[in-house]
Formats: C-alpha cells, structure tokens, sequence
C-alpha cells in the first residue's frame, strides 16, 4: 500500500511539473486576424497589450473612439490595442469579420488591430480569454466576462496588470497604460 501511494504521489508531482515546465505564456496563444490569418501574440512582446473583447451594436460601441485615441497616442511609445469580437452578449456583433472591419474604419476611424469574432465566456472559450479571465478576475472574483468592451492590460512582460469593465471608459484608464509605458 505505501509503495502504491509513493508511487501514485511520484507520479503526480512529476507530471505537474511537466505542465508547468510547458505552461504557455500569453505570446503562445494563437488568434486568428480580421482578416483570417492565423498568428501568436508573439509579435506583441515588449509592447503593452490592451485586449478588448468588442461589438458593433452595443451601448459601449461608441468605446471604440477611445480605444482608437489611446492607440494613436501611445503606440509609438509601445501600446498595442487589440479588439476581438464577440457575439455573446445579446447577439450584438452579429456580423462577419468584414462587415465588422468595415463597420469600425467607416464609424470609428479603427486601425489597431482587429481579430476575428471569438468567445470569451462558456464551453467554446477562446484559450486567450480563458488565460485572461484566470489572471485577473473579475468583481467579487468571478471569471466570466458581464458584457462587450472588458478590457485586460497586458504589461511589457505579459503580464495581466489589470482588468477594466464595460462601464470603464479608455480615457480613464490611460493613467495605469501611461506609467506601463515608462
């Protein structure tokens, strides 16, 4: 029986090592562009990532002018915003990748880079979210996103700083990009 028990225990120790020898940074996870074209977050190591799941009809739409001013201000300094789509939160991103690019050059002038539609909450997670959503919960330490326009702040070292809600406008949360960016 104790060698049983020493053996399962040797076993288990070994085998969560292994995971953890493998555990995925943020820059491993891959995405799929607007555009479609599959691609890790590698390209953004370094940089400060803003990673917001977003939709084209929703109360906090208009977020997208925000997120677009940050961008501009800050990217030359290292700030990357990245809008993932999601058509969860009463089917308010009901269109396709191109429909959803076109809706965002035409309205809001986007041009950080944008991602093809994911979910971010349930059984078909998007492994991004589910990463996200395990380093920062969310209020009284729920996982699951409340609504469109949740934004996570990535430092330089891909580390999830901070986790905003919908209601949390771009402009007030500058201050925390601002001193990531010094």
């Amino acid at each position: 029986m104790f060698k049983m028990l020493f053996s399962f225990l040797l076993i288990l120790s070994i085998n969560t090592y292994a995971k953890d020898a493998t555990m995925q940074t943020i820059y491993d996870f891959k995405v799929k562009t607007i555009n479609g074209e599959e691609m890790t977050l590698a390209p953004y190591k370094g940089k400060v990532m803003l990673i917001v799941n977003v939709a084209s009809q929703c109360g906090f739409t208009s977020q997208y002018e925000g997120l677009e001013a940050l961008w501009q201000k800050y990217k030359d300094k290292g700030l990357v915003v990245l809008g993932f789509p999601c058509n969860q939160f009463g089917a308010q991103e009901p269109g396709s990748e191109k429909e959803i690019q076109n809706f965002c050059q035409v309205n809001f002038g986007v041009t950080f880079s944008m991602f093809s539609k994911i979910k971010v909450n349930g059984d078909d997670t998007h492994p991004l979210y589910v990463y996200l959503k395990s380093e920062q919960k969310g209020l009284l330490g729920s996982e699951a996103i409340k609504w469109n326009f949740t934004k996570f702040l990535v430092d330089r070292e891909g580390k999830v700083i901070a986790r905003f809600s919908s209601a949390t406008s771009p402009k007030s949360i500058e201050k925390d990009i601002a001193a990531l960016l010094k």
